[in-house]
């Protein structure tokens, strides 16, 4: 699908400063939603700094009752990335709000004739899965979270075809890298592994994928671009392995030498092994940066 403006919702988060950035670079008009009060908005001064010839318009829209169109006005665009999601993962109140955020975004998408709507999901969805997951794998979530994404998906893709207006849904797994927030275990181990705290280790013996924040902005558009309407699609490096191995290359990178005590199984034990083959397959995307290129970012 031929794009020359998007919308970006969360645009200047973890995922969505990657996915905006990438934008602009390729020459793509961006139409950033934003939230007024929202600590990553002075990032919006670094990316027109960063693409002075970029054209880039900021909405700041309230989570409020109000919908999204009422910001966004006679404003038009060609494809709707809808990144923006909210609150604890078991709060049941919040994840409630965040479905009917995703259902006004599409609505939203529609208003500005969008040809394509990209919706964002976890693999939170699928909940625990024995083996390879796929985009055919059960969908068994166990917290809020999950549940929540889980049903925007559903209701996102019934609406979107009640409307006239194409549908992907992306389902992110782990990313790690520039911009990622503390109080995530890789950002906090990488802190605690240059500051020689003490920190707390499960066995790590779950598989784990961690997918450099952009080359998820990459698989992003090239769903965009390439995607078939209506399908769901894995976004994760599939390269998985013990989460161990992880942490040892971590620990490889900023404190070598330093001993590493594990724990016992997390509860529930969440092994991730995604497939990635149907994004491949279909877009022609490839994974490109490594996991050590990736935490650099996050010992700076």
């Amino acid at each position: 699908m031929e794009i020359k403006k998007a919308v970006v919702t969360g645009a200047l988060g973890f995922a969505g400063w990657h996915l905006t950035s990438l934008l602009l670079a390729e020459g793509f008009e961006v139409i950033a939603v934003l939230r007024p009060d929202s600590v990553h908005n002075e990032r919006f001064e670094i990316l027109k700094k960063r693409f002075p010839g970029a054209v880039m318009e900021a909405v700041y829209a309230q989570r409020d009752k109000k919908s999204l169109e009422a910001y966004i006005g006679d404003m038009k665009a060609d494809v709707f990335f809808d990144l923006a999601w909210g609150g604890e993962r078991n709060d049941m109140d919040a994840q409630k709000e965040n479905i009917d955020r995703c259902l006004d975004s599409v609505k939203t998408a529609a208003h500005m004739g969008c040809k394509r709507y990209i919706g964002v999901g976890s693999q939170a969805e699928y909940g625990v899965v024995d083996g390879v997951i796929t985009e055919e794998s059960p969908t068994l979530p166990f917290c809020a979270y999950g549940a929540a994404k889980l049903s925007a998906c559903h209701l996102s893709r019934v609406l979107a075809k009640k409307l006239g207006i194409e549908w992907i849904w992306g389902r992110i797994f782990s990313l790690t890298g520039k911009y990622e927030p503390s109080g995530r275990m890789m950002p906090d181990l990488v802190r605690k592994l240059k500051d020689g705290g003490s920190f707390s280790l499960s066995s790590c013996r779950q598989n784990w994928d961690y997918l450099d924040p952009a080359d998820c902005a990459e698989a992003l558009l090239a769903l965009a671009q390439r995607g078939r309407n209506g399908e769901i699609y894995n976004i994760a490096n599939g390269a998985y392995r013990p989460l161990r191995e992880y942490v040892e290359e971590a620990r490889d990178i900023f404190a070598p030498g330093r001993e590493l005590n594990y724990g016992a199984d997390p509860e529930p034990f969440v092994s991730l092994s995604p497939s990635v083959d149907k994004l491949k397959n279909d877009t022609g995307w490839q994974p490109a940066v490594s996991f050590g290129e990736s935490i650099v970012f996050l010992g700076s």
